[in-house]
């Protein structure tokens, strides 16, 4: 098959600025990832070889003096000693493994230097989407003239309606297409629609490079992961809000606070690092709740919440956006990151969006170091990720009762 990856910058921001984060900050340590199918997915028999093969293709990917232009000019909070890193990196396919069991559910995990393995899990998320959608003939039914038109129609919706709108859906797009279809489709209604929201922007760095947007991203929970594995959980967001303004001082100031929760979060909120961080992305738990906490945080430090961002990265769709927004009323400076519902709506075709992740599970700080495992937890349990046992071991020491 042809490479479904070809460009090098075809991956989510956060990938990239993250990875500049560990270098920065963490240039031995080592990680592990583990691939998750929320759905238990049957594969197709031999998916796991073409999965290798997609893998080995990206060892060809370049940075190109164009991809590196761009960023310079639009990620100025980025170090330029960081391109140099960039043009020098090389994927390996021995970095991950991949296999089938006898039912056809797929293994992928990842092992080596963190600021390595970092930039694989978006492209290979991406990967395995298309590529099962490619095999299971969903792509054949698809007219992207006509998902154009649906995704401006919701871009209508939503700039009509106030929201400020990024796409966040690289990982789990039904394609490289749909994806272009769907950002073609919300520049033209931000151009055509006349109201008080705006598209912003895309995750994926390729097409803000095409299309000259803004790339938007800061970082995953991976981060706060890996530190927890490193130092333990009961400091790792304090550490890694440290490690992150340090890095870009005061840019990239939109923290992802839910790794293990709200109230292990708000331990580690000091009133320094409410005033250094612009806000904070709010990617799990009831939104509105999650909203009431983060209000009542910023009032204990002095500071007005709407002085304050917040982004909403939630499963979030058109109409639930729209209401989330109005109920926001202005309490914060919201924005919205959607993923799946703008770059794989197909229902209507009998098209199920994937369900799936790949999440860190255990990490060291240097080579000579044992691992240690590490998980996610945040406020929905369906989005725990990891060993029950080392659950069981954070609760216990972030003093969580279920």
């Amino acid at each position: 098959m042809k490479p479904i990856i070809t460009h090098f910058t075809d991956d989510d921001l956060y990938k990239f600025s993250m990875c500049c984060a560990i270098l920065n900050c963490y240039p031995r340590a080592m990680v592990r990832y583990q691939f998750v199918d929320r759905n238990n997915t049957v594969y197709p028999k031999g998916f796991a070889d073409l999965v290798k093969e997609q893998v080995k293709y990206l060892e060809d990917l370049r940075f190109t003096d164009e991809e590196q232009a761009f960023m310079e000019r639009k990620c100025t909070y980025i170090p330029r000693w960081f391109y140099t890193y960039l043009k020098g990196f090389r994927y390996n396919a021995d970095w991950v493994k991949v296999s089938q069991d006898a039912e056809g559910h797929l293994s992928i995990s990842f092992e080596g230097y963190w600021h390595e393995t970092v930039l694989l899990e978006v492209k290979v998320l991406a990967i395995v989407s298309e590529l099962f959608h490619i095999l299971k003939g969903d792509i054949e039914k698809v007219d992207y003239d006509a998902y154009y038109r649906k995704s401006y129609e919701k871009a209508k919706r939503m700039i009509e309606n106030g929201l400020l709108v990024a796409d966040f859906g690289c990982r789990r797009r039904l394609s490289h297409d749909a994806e272009d279809a769907a950002v073609r489709g919300f520049i033209d209604a931000n151009r055509d629609v006349k109201g008080p929201g705006k598209f912003t922007g895309s995750s994926t760095v390729w097409f803000a490079m095409k299309y000259n947007l803004q790339p938007i991203g800061t970082m995953a929970h991976e981060f706060i992961s890996a530190i927890a594995g490193m130092y333990g959980p009961q400091e790792a967001n304090n550490i890694a809000m440290d490690m992150w303004q340090k890095t870009f001082i005061g840019s990239l100031g939109i923290f992802l606070y839910d790794t293990y929760g709200f109230d292990a979060f708000s331990d580690n909120f000091s009133e320094h690092f409410a005033r250094v961080f612009s806000g904070l992305r709010v990617d799990s738990g009831d939104n509105l709740e999650q909203l009431e906490k983060i209000c009542e945080k910023y009032k204990s430090f002095g500071i007005d919440p709407a002085s304050k961002q917040v982004v909403f990265s939630n499963a979030l769709d058109t109409e639930r956006a729209i209401a989330l927004h109005k109920a926001v009323n202005g309490r914060v400076q919201d924005s919205y990151g959607i993923g799946t519902h703008i770059t794989c709506d197909f229902r209507d075709l009998g098209i199920e969006p994937a369900n799936m992740v790949i999440k860190l599970v255990a990490s060291k700080i240097t080579e000579k170091r044992h691992w240690n495992d590490t998980c996610k937890m945040s406020e929905d349990k369906g989005k725990y990720t990891g060993k029950p046992e080392t659950f069981a071991m954070f609760k216990k020491l972030l003093h969580i009762d279920d």
